[in-house]
């Protein structure tokens, strides 16, 4: 599997996370991946899934950038995993959050 399809799949993983938790706050708040690293394990072949399990960290930042006014930033990790369970790759996403005026 090409690794740009990859590194989508593992994005989305942990963008959907941060925008819903944006959209839980009712607030008006920015996001933005300020920067992004992938390793590969293994040679990815069939279906992969992708997984982050990190999301009880944004509700934590996004109140910090509420409260104080001030950008915050947050790294999550996503790990694809092939139909057997071994691990094929690992992306990590610097996400930046900011309350908008």
């Amino acid at each position: 599997m090409f690794w740009a399809v990859q590194g989508m799949a593992a994005e989305f993983t942990t963008g959907f996370m941060c925008m819903h938790q944006v959209q839980q706050t009712k607030q008006k708040i920015s996001m933005l991946v300020l920067e992004q690293n992938g390793k590969f394990t293994k040679k990815a072949v069939g279906r992969i899934t992708f997984v982050c399990d990190e999301g009880d960290k944004i509700h934590e930042v996004l109140q910090k950038a509420i409260d104080t006014k001030e950008g915050q930033t947050l790294k999550l990790f996503s790990r694809g995993y092939d139909e057997t369970g071994d691990l094929v790759s690992e992306f990590w996403f610097l996400w930046t959050f900011k309350v908008k005026s």
